[in-house]
């Protein structure tokens, strides 16, 4: 038993390294065990240099004049093929056609897939994986792509640095209904628990987007889930867009990341990363600080106001200048006509003047000179 005693450590070992699950095996989360904290001790590049999310400081972004316009390729052509909604415990997942695509980059790239994150505590709570300048948006919508110029697909792609590209779209809430988000939203009923899937009408991808694609936030980052693959170049947009309140309180209570079979339910909620530093990367932007500066509603009401109170201002001047105008034009077409009619008159008064002059004279030369007086004796 003794001539064992050396070889027990490394029979041990054996045993618990080929016990130990791979990274495939690995049931990962967002809080608890194997948790966002613990997930580079299973995942190494989850502890990479280039991660993401990451908070995005507009003060220093980098303008880069060269960056052309996101051009969504076919998204709006879904034909009759219906999508597949798929839950699969961390989020909800809609596969999307492979002749949808991404223009406006280096590549091709070919739609994949896209998916939600969100949190739980309603609006203005946080559920967003980007921020900008800090402020968190309610949720976020990605949607991703494969490069198909230089990869087959997307398992080949997803471990080369250039081999995915992600849209960012951040969610808040307002008053009003967004529709096209009702064309996932109104199925999640359907796939409440895990592993669940289902198939939905296909829809205008297109429509979920912001209205402005050319004004946006570039920078290479990683998957934000296991196993963080450092392979993506990201595109967040600007402008956001907004969903109800109601459509929000959809996202944050029907959906279980525990499956049907299991007893204790729970929800899917706050499946999001939180921001990763950015370390030695430069976030580029497609537009100028001046040209992406977003006015409040109360900074457009004052502007409008302003413009109309100017316009208003304005044509008060205009028609006072035009009236004087046409006052001292009047006058001075009243005072022609006055000395056009006054110059017969004092022609003619001249002219007796004239006369008058010439009969005096005249009269003056008839008359008698006196005779001289004699004188008296």
């Amino acid at each position: 038993m003794d001539s064992f005693g050396p070889f027990i450590p490394l029979i041990l070992m054996f045993l618990q390294w080929t016990a130990a699950p791979t990274a495939g095996e690995i049931t990962w989360t967002y809080a608890g065990l194997v948790g966002q904290s613990e997930w580079s001790e299973y995942f190494p590049e989850c502890g990479g240099t280039s991660q993401s999310p990451v908070d995005v400081i507009t003060t220093k972004t980098r303008y880069n004049p060269g960056l052309l316009p996101v051009t969504p390729l076919g998204y709006s052509q879904h034909g009759n093929t219906p999508f597949s909604l798929h839950n699969n415990g961390h989020t909800v997942v809609i596969e999307l056609p492979d002749w949808m695509g991404l223009g406006g980059l280096p590549w091709l790239f070919t739609a994949v897939q896209m998916h939600l994150h969100w949190g739980s505590g309603g609006p203005s709570h946080g559920g967003s994986e980007h921020a900008i300048n800090g402020q968190s948006a309610d949720a976020e919508l990605h949607v991703v792509h494969y490069n198909s110029e230089l990869y087959p697909n997307m398992s080949a792609a997803m471990t080369q640095r250039d081999g995915l590209a992600v849209l960012g779209i951040l969610i808040v809430t307002g008053e009003e209904t967004n529709p096209a988000f009702d064309n996932m939203l109104n199925y999640l009923s359907r796939v409440r628990h895990a592993d669940q899937k289902v198939y939905i009408p296909a829809f205008d991808v297109q429509s979920l987007l912001p209205n402005d694609l050319e004004r946006y936030y570039r920078y290479n980052g990683s998957l934000t889930t296991p196993p963080c693959y450092q392979s993506v170049i990201w595109t967040l947009f600007h402008e956001r867009v907004q969903i109800s309140k109601a459509q929000l309180l959809k996202m944050e209570t029907i959906l279980y990341s525990s499956k049907s079979e299991e007893p204790d339910r729970m929800l899917l909620q706050d499946n999001y990363r939180t921001t990763q530093p950015l370390n030695h990367r430069v976030v580029f932007s497609s537009f100028s600080a001046e040209s992406g500066k977003k006015l409040s509603s109360g900074e457009v009401t004052a502007i409008v106001i302003g413009v109309m109170c100017g316009c208003v201002g304005l044509a008060v001047i205009v028609r006072f200048i035009v009236k004087t105008i046409r006052f001292f034009k009047l006058l001075h077409l009243e005072t022609v006509v006055v000395n056009r009619i006054k110059e017969p008159e004092k022609e003619k008064e001249k002219k007796q003047d004239v006369a008058l002059n010439s009969t005096s004279a005249a009269e003056k030369k008839e008359e008698p000179s006196p005779s001289p007086q004699t004188a008296e004796p």
